[in-house]
């Protein structure tokens, strides 16, 4: 375990475990389709096969990993038709939640998500991926949480997590990680105006403009 890992270790070896594997898949160090060698990742993590097998059974659930008898845990293949079902999912989703949010947001609710914002944006600049991706989850899920329906949030943090791979494919092209950084800020613009129709419409472009960047590299033309 490098002094990193160490360091941002969480309180429980299968907290720890989950995180460690999410950021080996979203960073594709764990490739689509690639086997999960459970022997070598808990030697490699110092932890037991079982925090290992019950953060496996966790990401089977959110769809990042498949589990085949007899041949054991693989890294999910990515799939259009799974991108584009969870991002409908998620527009229904968080419409409901952005519109509930405005109505409750506070000046200091505003001062996070620039907060997030900034994070975002040097993560950007500095082409850092896996900053990018964890500071732009901040910045969407601290918008959801002000709804004040937190089964609603649970389900669409639960639809984040399955996609989490699309998203780091989508991070790794810096126009991409441009177009990122203006949409939210237009966004940002809407939720100072309490304008909930235009957040709306800005984050469904934001999702849209993903979806369309990734289906060429997810259902390549023959």
């Amino acid at each position: 375990m490098s002094p990193d890992q160490a360091r941002r270790r969480p309180p429980t070896a299968q907290q720890f475990v989950l995180a460690e594997l999410r950021r080996a898949i979203t960073s594709g160090r764990l490739r689509p389709g690639a086997p999960i060698r459970q022997d070598a990742l808990a030697e490699e993590l110092q932890v037991s096969r079982v925090p290992l097998r019950e953060a496996l059974k966790m990401l089977q659930g959110e769809g990042l990993v498949a589990y085949e008898a007899h041949r054991g845990y693989f890294v999910e293949t990515l799939s259009l038709d799974d991108l584009r079902e969870v991002y409908r999912i998620r527009e229904l989703l968080e419409e409901e939640a952005v519109r509930r949010a405005v109505a409750r947001l506070t000046d200091a609710d505003l001062d996070r998500l620039e907060s997030a914002q900034e994070e975002v944006e040097r993560a950007a600049a500095a082409g850092d991926v896996p900053a990018m991706a964890a500071a732009n989850r901040l910045f969407h899920m601290t918008l959801f949480d002000r709804a004040g329906m937190p089964r609603l949030a649970r389900l669409i943090r639960t639809l984040w997590d399955a996609t989490d791979a699309y998203r780091s494919m989508y991070y790794g092209d810096p126009g991409n990680r441009e177009r990122v950084v203006k949409e939210h800020r237009a966004t940002l613009d809407a939720l100072r105006r309490r304008s909930a129709d235009e957040a709306v419409t800005t984050l469904d472009l934001h999702r849209a403009h993903a979806v369309a960047d990734l289906a060429p590299l997810l259902d390549p033309a023959p």
